[in-house]
């Protein structure tokens, strides 16, 4: 069984994630995964899950929450 990075729990069904780094991280689940490795919106602190925006080194969740951040000429598809 290998142990999850993010809360402990030893899995028989855990799984790796090997990010750009090399580094390798192992999970229970999604969540646990999405919780370790997915960024967090500049500007209200969620879990960015999808594509995002990107201002600099700054990621949104959403061209709304970027203009609150004072970022302009950032859209996305929704």
């Amino acid at each position: 069984m290998a142990t999850c990075d993010t809360c402990g729990n030893d899995y028989d069904r855990a799984f790796t994630v090997t990010l750009h780094t090399g580094e390798t991280l192992t999970f229970d689940s999604v969540e646990c995964a999405a919780q370790r490795i997915a960024p967090t919106c500049a500007h209200c602190g969620v879990r960015v899950l999808g594509h995002g925006l990107e201002a600099g080194a700054a990621v949104y969740c959403c061209d709304h929450c970027a203009k609150k951040a004072g970022i302009t000429g950032l859209n996305d598809s929704v």
